[in-house]
């Protein structure tokens, strides 16, 4: 006998406080991003870097990232935010969901190699310490997708299979109301959970500075999104020789995640010693030690 014979979505995504309307997709992606923070911090500190100077990337790095993935969902998804009557307003409504990792991490980058040219450290050096913590934001904020009803594929069987709500916008038209779908915000749960302790526990055998931290993250992240997107229900019209955009996109990030460790580890076989630029190391009585 099963243990359970689906998963039921969640019949409310929002909590109504008075006036104020606060979604359980914006507190998600909030503790994602503490979450991150907190860790990434620590990982920075650990190798010489200044403690709270990861607050301090993420000013820039946050605020970039959000508009990045705004965009990119938004520009993937035309027909739901463009058509005759729509309030283009809706383009803005990051909590209600609708934020592509892709997006984000594109634009993300270039806040974060912003900030560490103003605070003389190695983008390379932050992007190893948060690769973890990326993964880590990105299980939490899937949680948001779940209660959203928004992340789900193919039709399925299993007992796990997960029940969407028929009258959301998402479900495929013509299907019976009962119908069960793969849990895809689960799957991906469970393989940026995986992740994080993967590249944990790389880093502390083999100390992965000078950018193949980041490397391991973008091939783990891409292979699996890679995976996930395969059989992945999802209203995009951008497809690129039929296949979706999406799919595409994290093959490509995978296969540049390799070629980051290929390279990075040719042309950089000494330890890094500091995660500052040379003339900006900042001191401390505190000798950094290995990272987690």
């Amino acid at each position: 006998m099963n243990i359970f014979d689906s998963i039921p979505s969640p019949d409310i995504n929002l909590i109504q406080l008075g006036p104020f309307r606060i979604y359980f997709y914006a507190l998600f992606i909030l503790s994602g991003i503490v979450a991150a923070v907190v860790l990434t911090s620590r990982r920075l500190s650990r190798r010489g870097g200044q403690p709270g100077l990861v607050i301090d990337i993420a000013i820039w790095t946050v605020p970039f990232g959000i508009v990045g993935g705004r965009l990119y969902h938004v520009v993937t998804h035309p027909n739901d935010y463009f058509f005759p009557g729509a309030d283009l307003w809706k383009t803005l409504y990051v909590w209600e969901g609708g934020l592509a990792i892709f997006g984000a991490v594109i634009f993300g980058s270039v806040g974060a190699y912003i900030a560490c040219r103003r605070a003389g450290l190695r983008f390379l050096s932050f992007a190893d310490a948060l690769a973890p913590g990326m993964l880590l934001a990105q299980a939490l904020g899937r949680l948001g997708n779940y209660f959203n009803q928004e992340l789900f594929g193919t039709p399925t069987t299993l007992p796990w299979g997960l029940e969407i709500d028929p009258s959301q916008p998402a479900f495929p038209v013509g299907l019976p109301v009962d119908t069960l779908f793969h849990p895809l915000f689960l799957y991906e749960i469970l393989w940026n959970l995986f992740g994080v302790i993967i590249i944990l526990l790389a880093d502390r055998q083999f100390n992965l500075r000078w950018g193949r931290a980041l490397g391991l993250y973008l091939v783990i992240y891409g292979t699996g999104r890679t995976w996930f997107e395969s059989f992945r229900l999802d209203p995009t019209e951008f497809e690129l020789l039929g296949v979706k955009i999406n799919m595409i996109t994290a093959a490509v990030v995978a296969i540049i995640g390799l070629i980051v460790i290929v390279v990075q580890s040719l042309r950089h076989r000494e330890p890094e010693t500091s995660p500052y630029l040379p003339g900006r190391a900042w001191s401390s009585e505190k000798t950094p030690v290995d990272s987690l």
